[in-house]
């Protein structure tokens, strides 16, 4: 290393100076979701006989506490959902955050369109991004409450994180 590489990666160097903040590149993203995301379906069952069966759809990316900064960069990024602490009670398990999308127009409008450009590389992550997709689309067009469409999600559901 050149003294002039020396002096700039010393910290103290940099100091004070305005260095460009990490962006994180959409192949980043895609490897990271491949390794740590998930592309969960929720059914929750009614409570009282005149409700219908909840269908939740969520994204997710979960991380160790330490890593924080990387679940904030994957928020700004994304510019939207939100992060949550989660504590971890099992002895050889970290506490963690995770980094979530619920919202439907969020999920249609921000999430899926990346994913749909951008690719997942991972045959499983991929197999569970095309039912998700399907879920969530019975969700916008409000079709998901019908019997046959409940029926078909219950289905796509069972096929997913195998």
């Amino acid at each position: 290393m050149s003294r002039s590489q020396q002096r700039h990666s010393n910290p103290a160097f940099n100091a004070g100076r305005r260095t460009k903040p990490h962006v994180l590149s959409a192949d980043y993203i895609v490897g990271l979701i491949d390794g740590e995301g998930s592309f969960c379906v929720y059914l929750r069952p009614p409570v009282k006989k005149t409700w219908n069966t909840r269908v939740e759809c969520h994204f997710y990316l979960k991380m160790r506490k330490d890593e924080l900064p990387l679940i904030q960069k994957v928020k700004k990024f994304f510019g939207c959902g939100r992060i949550s602490y989660q504590k971890e009670y099992r002895d050889n398990q970290q506490d963690n955050y995770r980094y979530q999308v619920s919202n439907i127009h969020d999920l249609i409008s921000v999430i899926i369109p990346f994913f749909k450009e951008n690719g997942l590389h991972s045959t499983p992550r991929k197999k569970d991004f095309d039912l998700f997709c399907k879920v969530v689309d019975c969700v916008h067009k409000g079709i998901h409450q019908q019997r046959n469409v409940i029926t078909q999600i219950k289905k796509w559901k069972s096929q997913m994180h195998m």
